[in-house]
């Protein structure tokens, strides 16, 4: 019976352990369980290399409540504390676990059945993350250029290219900084008339790319087709007077979404889109929390967010259950 298991091995997932081994909860009486091969694999996957992540993130303030506290960083500086957070708190991590489902006992400790075991736990706290599932559009991608249809900037090297972005978020504006950096030809499709979404740094940087002519924005307009034509993605768009636009790459930035299916399935309320939390972010399910970009809402939160609704769990987790 392990006193705290986490599902999600990012941020928010390492600073709730960190906080329970910090409130003399043994380290031997926590785990964590991730999908992915490493932990804080959105972070790895999703951010270029020579992006900052950023402490401050959207409005929300860089004010740390807990043990875990960062200051603007870049990718590899954020890793590596997070690195150094598992080592030195000897938390244990198993990789490439995928939880199928959940089951309450009438004591209200949990058992967690996953594609390789089965755990049996008093508390769970569910810090998956919403980039692991980004948004896709409506239409259908042709199977032959999967690999030329892309939701994020690290997993192919685009180098000399003509790529089409789509999105109109603080991402789609940072992987265009990024590719324009390796003379990439950029053109940016977003379906409002402004940057309402970014943050003043991304939208002061998109624009200056736009007067220098290294990015090729088309406000107002939405895609509405992509075809293979000679092995390079095809677009059309919803506006008529744009003719139909060949591109080497697309990369989709549209953000991220609740795993709202995954969350319903286990028994936690919804509200509409957003799953009910109270006190602490305890879910309708007694013992049960959500940690992270869970909590944030539609605009997403920042690392320091999940660190410091770690805190806030921890103390309820701690004072109740544990």
């Amino acid at each position: 019976m392990y006193d705290l298991l986490i599902i999600g091995a990012g941020p928010a997932g390492i600073s709730v352990a960190v906080e329970a081994v910090h409130a003399n909860i043994d380290s031997s009486k926590i785990i964590l369980l991730e999908k992915a091969e490493e932990h804080s694999f959105s972070i790895k996957k999703y951010y270029p290399d020579k992006k900052l992540v950023t402490a401050n993130y959207k409005g929300f303030e860089a004010k740390c409540a807990g043990v875990m506290c960062i200051p603007d960083l870049t990718k590899h500086e954020t890793i590596s504390y997070l690195d150094k957070a598992i080592e030195e708190n000897n938390l244990r991590v198993n990789y490439n676990e995928t939880v199928w489902k959940f089951h309450q006992n009438e004591d209200k400790s949990f058992i967690v059945y996953t594609d390789k075991n089965e755990y049996h736990a008093k508390v769970v706290a569910i810090a998956i993350g919403i980039l692991g599932k980004p948004n896709k559009p409506d239409y259908k991608i042709p199977h032959t250029l999967k690999d030329k249809v892309l939701f994020d900037v690290t997993t192919t090297e685009m180098v000399n290219s003509n790529i089409l972005v789509v999105g109109g978020g603080d991402s789609a504006s940072e992987y265009c900084q990024y590719l324009v950096q390796n003379g990439n030809k950029l053109t940016l499709s977003y379906r409002r008339n402004n940057f309402s979404r970014m943050n003043e740094i991304n939208r002061a940087s998109i624009l200056t790319l736009k007067e220098e002519n290294k990015v090729n924005i088309l406000f107002e307009t939405d895609l509405i087709s992509v075809n293979d034509k000679e092995g390079k993605p095809a677009v059309k768009f919803n506006n008529d007077r744009l003719p139909e636009m060949k591109f080497d790459y697309i990369v989709y930035a549209l953000g991220g979404t609740t795993p709202s299916n995954f969350l319903k399935m286990i028994g936690i309320e919804f509200d509409g889109e957003e799953p009910v939390l109270k006190e602490h972010h305890e879910t309708s399910v007694p013992g049960l929390f959500l940690l992270g970009d869970l909590t944030a809402g539609k605009q997403g939160g920042s690392i320091i967010w999940a660190f410091n609704s770690a805190r806030n769990a921890i103390t309820k987790m701690r004072g109740d259950y544990i």
